[in-house]
């Protein structure tokens, strides 16, 4: 009863209310304030963004699930097919910042209605574009980008303030694990679509169906108006973190701020920036083995003569079906093994957030170089490096966006994680897809048309996957050295 007045009161003194409730001066329900099980309510608004996320990703992943099925139908190289993935994330990462800014200022479940909407109505006309409109299909991924934004950007922030302590990073755990389940799902849902109706247009036309039911459930159980924590009550949500006995939390309320002046504010912030460039490198080898692996692994069986040169429309299909099953398992296990690991280890150290990260992408980088090497001699050992490699990017998730909601006062932390997207797409996965296959185009160029060289030109493409995840373990040992401080900033 104080808590829920403690949290009232800052709201009432500020007199915030966002969006519709704003404007028509209604009372929405407000969940800080539910006296009706408010627990409970807070665990049914977390199982219905839950399961907008998983949607989120199966769209995001479902054409890399029939990328053979695409370079046959539209004719296309190792470049162009590279460049549908390029412009979905370069939209996405552009609208970001937009959404942050509004989800900072505007009524929050407005606007994932309207993404949710927006991006499912998009996927479903991509489903009956021709063979004649290439251009038009990549247009229409594109504008999938930007609805996913929506959802990306502010989905984090209504579940950090729905739950301190230590709830908040399992329960942040709990909806990323929807990255690897929905990305691999992607994958089977595709790969299982196309093989079972013999049209890879099918595989476009489910999503949507799910995208409707998340709306109405979106409509129906989440509150209007979901109470935005203060910094004082956010300072003391910090999951586990150790709490020196000079360490205060300042209990005023914020002044508001321009969006330039909390751009402004975040550039200076060291464990911000260097934490972001850190999740840029995941994006980039997450980005490049999210599009291009199910093609390699298929590739590397042509030259050992376990599969025969796909030369139909409707290509063998195993390879993604495997492969998604890999990130779902992974992905489940290696955020739920990060969560517990910056758990456990944080009552011991204060850095352990990015100490976990820079191991675990080290770790991801040796396992992905020993997957390339062996690929063309032993497909086995291939898909169990490939395993171990994503199990350990997967580690990273849940507490890499920790470490932004501890570092990032409550009033800019929209803006972050939207500036985050936009810098980690920017610099990661916007651009590897893309950059992998002109690289592969460039090696096959100098080389003789063969299945050989088909498959070497994207070994080699690959592995500057390896070393970038290196840069990236650095990026996350340089945040280790700035990130106390900055918490203690972020409370202040």
């Amino acid at each position: 009863e104080n808590e829920d007045t403690d949290l009232l009161l800052p709201a009432l003194l500020e007199g915030q209310n966002y969006g519709a409730a704003a404007a028509d001066g209604t009372q929405g329900p407000s969940v800080s304030v539910s006296r009706n099980n408010p627990a409970k309510r807070n665990y049914l608004v977390v199982a219905v963004l839950c399961f907008g996320n998983l949607i989120n990703f199966i769209d995001w992943f479902i054409v890399p699930g029939i990328l053979l099925d695409l370079q046959k139908y539209f004719g296309l190289s190792d470049g162009k097919t590279g460049l549908l993935q390029t412009v979905f994330t370069l939209c996405y990462m552009l609208a970001a910042p937009i959404f942050g800014y509004l989800g900072d200022r505007y009524n929050r479940k407005i606007i994932l209605g309207a993404g949710i909407f927006f991006w499912s109505g998009v996927t479903l006309g991509s489903s009956f574009i021709t063979q004649s409109h290439y251009r038009i299909f990549v247009l229409s991924r594109g504008l999938v980008g930007i609805g996913s934004a929506s959802y990306s950007t502010i989905a984090p922030t209504i579940i950090a303030d729905l739950f301190e302590e230590g709830k908040r990073t399992t329960v942040l755990s709990i909806f990323y694990i929807f990255i690897p389940v929905g990305s691999g799902c992607g994958y089977m849902l595709a790969a299982g679509m196309a093989k079972s109706t013999g049209d890879w247009h099918w595989a476009l036309r489910v999503t949507p169906c799910m995208g409707a039911l998340a709306l109405l459930l979106l409509i129906l159980l989440v509150p209007h108006r979901i109470q935005r924590r203060t910094a004082a009550h956010r300072a003391r949500s910090i999951s586990g973190m150790i709490r020196r006995a000079d360490e205060k939390p300042d209990v005023h309320t914020a002044a508001k701020t321009t969006w330039c002046q909390d751009v402004g504010s975040l550039v200076k912030n060291c464990s911000f920036v260097c934490s972001s460039l850190g999740q840029t490198a995941m994006a980039f080898v997450t980005g490049a083995l999210g599009v291009w692996m199910p093609l390699f692994l298929y590739r590397a069986q042509v030259v050992q003569g376990i599969v025969p040169p796909c030369l139909q429309e409707s290509c063998n299909s195993s390879n993604s079906l495997i492969f998604g099953g890999i990130t779902v398992g992974t992905g489940i296990l290696g955020i739920i093994a990060g969560a517990e690991a910056a758990r456990r280890l944080r009552k011991k150290n204060n850095k352990a957030d990015p100490l976990i990260c820079a191991t675990s992408m080290f770790i991801s980088s040796l396992c992905l170089y020993i997957a390339l090497m062996v690929a063309q001699t032993n497909i086995l050992s291939t898909f169990i490096f490939i395993a171990f490699g994503e199990l350990f990017l997967s580690v990273n998730w849940a507490v890499v966006t920790d470490i932004l909601l501890y570092v990032v006062t409550p009033r800019r932390q929209s803006t972050a994680i939207a500036l985050q997207i936009l810098v980690s797409h920017l610099l990661g996965d916007a651009g590897s897809p893309y950059l992998i296959g002109v690289i592969s185009n460039a090696v096959q160029a100098r080389n003789s048309p063969s299945l050989q060289w088909s498959f070497r030109s994207m070994q080699y493409s690959f592995v500057i996957c390896a070393f970038v995840g290196v840069f990236g373990g650095g990026f996350f040992l340089l945040t280790s050295f700035y990130i106390e401080e900055d918490r203690k900033e972020a409370q202040r």
